[in-house]
């Protein structure tokens, strides 16, 4: 029987969260493809809710939200270091995205919130600028960087302890902002420049996937019929 993965990166870690387990072999899921599932606001309460207490518990809830409220890829926020961090600006510097692109992306007040109080808490465990914003928090690999096989382990199990039944993984969360920002009837542009797209027909290909956000918006925007209830009523010719 296979053990549980361990999730708190202060005890001995599970093969399966190494970055070189299952090495040269095919991927599991190799051939398969998932829909996006774009979490709701209440899933994304209940996810936070089991996160867990302590520095281990208060890192990882900073780095969903952080993924959640801007688009990040997981490469990208787990390659960031304190002065990438704008707080005052509320931004975010991505120095090397994808195809080593340099982008800045914009955080709103309550990441910025989020991510204050780890970074506070980070400092009182001796982290300063050298070590990425998030790192190992044990004491024998205390700011060591930490890997992206570790982040898609803990968000499946934690989602499970939630009720989630969902499937819940970093990029799940960067469709979450996307689907969201649709939702709020945001410009493709606006939503381009924060998913760093170079292309804006890759941001329309991308939206399309998540949800017919303009058909939506209109069913939700129809005036009601106003019947009233004399259409309620019940007449001979019903029957």
């Amino acid at each position: 029987m296979l053990s549980r993965p361990v999730l708190d990166d202060r005890q001995n870690r599970s093969p399966i969260t190494m970055p070189g387990y299952r090495k040269g072999e095919r991927p599991l899921n190799f051939g398969k493809t998932y829909p996006p599932e774009p979490l709701t606001r209440g899933e994304i309460e209940r996810l936070l809710r089991h996160l867990g207490r302590g520095p281990c518990g208060h890192r990882n809830r900073a780095l969903v939200v952080l993924l959640w409220r801007s688009g990040l890829r997981i490469s990208e926020a787990l390659a960031l270091y304190p002065k990438d961090i704008d707080r005052e600006a509320g931004t975010v510097t991505v120095l090397r995205g994808k195809g080593s692109k340099r982008r800045q992306v914009a955080i709103d007040a309550y990441a910025v919130s989020m991510l204050e109080r780890w970074l506070r808490e980070r400092q009182a465990l001796g982290l300063g600028g050298r070590e990425p914003v998030f790192c190992t928090v044990d004491v024998r690999r205390r700011g060591k960087a930490m890997y992206s096989s570790y982040v898609r382990d803990m968000l499946k199990h934690r989602a499970a302890q939630a009720g989630i039944e969902k499937r819940v993984h970093p990029h799940g969360l960067r469709h979450t902002m996307a689907f969201e920002l649709l939702m709020e009837g945001q410009p493709l542009g606006v939503i381009r420049e924060q998913l760093g797209h170079s292309q804006l027909a890759t941001t329309l290909r991308y939206c399309d996937h998540l949800a017919p956000a303009a058909a939506i918006r209109a069913m939700h925007a129809r005036p009601s019929p106003g019947f009233g209830g004399a259409a309620e009523r019940s007449s001979p010719s019903d029957a």
